[in-house]
């Protein structure tokens, strides 16, 4: 089959790989229809470089038909139409059972000492591979994937494996009063869903934060109020201190991460560490402050005292320096981690009929042949040509 593989720093090809095939009797082989691009897959593109090995298939936000099905699996059977979570969860374990699918103790990284595997994502996640694929194995065939109904397109669907979760869950950790103001840092996808998705379980006021123009004005579009962070940080926490009688936000989402903009020096330490030979890369990356912190700086100081700052973005340097004093001075809340996304599922699957309240059926900005991945990958970093949500067809 054809498969997107990483072989390198900002170096992913598409190429022939062996054809998945049933391993354990409750595997599932799905036939995949789409895939989408996310902004986590820009981060194995480059900064997350030491823990990805040549030949690795990328890809967790897939969808498809089911093409085989093991002599266990009794709640599937060939041609239903699946998502696949990006979590690899087994649905039944203690962690699994509490909502907490992205901490599977069947599939956590021991080893690691991470949570659960993921689809598609480095030897920290089990090194599964993804669903940039033609076809994926799926394990757990009665309990992982979800069912959803034939005949809508695939993109009514397709973001239950990571974009909404992964949103609504940020949504909720945020814990915004009905009357108050939410920040959304960063307008990418899942940015833009939490915008989204806030706004239609009724917050007040809703505020996006970016700096690229057509990102801004694709929010803006639904009516969401945006600020333009090329004009500095100063501005932005000004207006948003403007909006809330001088308080600051009840909430910020950070949906940016380690890759923010603003941060010279830690950028600098990103290149030379995906530079590095695996090895001492990820020795590096374990110890040492790596990131680029400045989203996570900005919703600091846009929070209000006693309020609460929710990551949804991916940060990866283990020592990650913060203002302890700030975030204990002003009472500051904070949740974060992986979506839990089968904890979502019945929540958001209401939200995905005909009536499209959450603009699911036009979210994706560029739809490309697996083929075309690599270009879109470069496209996607670059932020070129209003790149928001890219799907490949294989």
């Amino acid at each position: 089959m054809r498969a997107l593989t990483w072989h390198g720093r900002r170096d992913v090809r598409v190429d022939t790989v062996p054809d998945p095939v049933v391993e354990r009797p409750d595997d599932v082989v799905v036939q995949i229809t789409s895939s989408g691009l996310c902004g986590s897959d820009l981060h194995l593109y480059e900064v997350l470089t030491p823990f990805l090995s040549p030949g690795d298939v990328l890809g967790h936000e897939p969808m498809g038909v089911v093409a085989e099905v093991g002599p266990a699996v009794t709640e599937l059977s060939v041609g239903d139409r699946v998502v696949i979570p990006f979590n690899v969860s087994c649905g039944h374990c203690w962690m699994c059972e509490r909502g907490l699918q992205s901490q599977c103790e069947t599939t956590q990284n021991r080893e690691q000492g991470t949570g659960a595997s993921l689809f598609g994502y480095t030897a920290l996640y089990g090194q599964v591979p993804g669903g940039q694929a033609e076809y994926l194995r799926v394990p757990f065939g009665n309990s992982l994937p979800i069912r959803v109904p034939q005949g809508p397109p695939d993109d009514r669907f397709l973001f239950l494996s990571d974009v909404l979760p992964t949103a609504y869950q940020a949504v909720q950790y945020a814990a915004t009063p009905a009357d108050g103001t939410l920040v959304v840092l960063g307008l990418g996808p899942i940015g833009d869903m939490c915008t989204r998705i806030a706004a239609h379980l009724g917050v007040r006021q809703v505020v996006g934060v970016d700096l690229v123009p057509e990102r801004l004005a694709r929010v803006e579009a639904r009516g969401i109020p945006a600020l333009d962070l090329s004009h500095g940080d100063d501005e932005v926490l000004g207006a948003i201190r403007s909006m809330t009688r001088g308080r600051g936000a009840d909430a910020v989402i950070d949906a940016v991460g380690m890759e923010a903009h603003g941060s010279p020096v830690a950028a600098a330490a990103q290149k030379v560490v995906a530079a590095m030979p695996s090895g001492l890369g990820r020795t590096v990356m374990e110890t040492a402050g790596s990131d680029r912190t400045a989203a996570l700086e900005l919703a600091i100081g846009a929070v209000r005292r006693g309020g609460t700052i929710s990551l949804s973005g991916v940060y990866g340097g283990s020592a990650t320096p913060l203002p302890m004093l700030t975030l204990f001075d002003k009472q500051v809340q904070m949740r974060m981690g992986q979506a839990n996304v089968w904890r979502w599922v019945p929540d958001l699957l209401p939200l995905l009929g005909d009536d499209d309240p959450l603009g699911v059926d036009h979210f994706a900005t560029h739809r490309m042949p697996l083929e075309e991945a690599a270009q879109a990958y470069s496209m996607f970093q670059d932020k070129t040509d209003g790149a928001v949500k890219v799907l490949f067809n294989p």
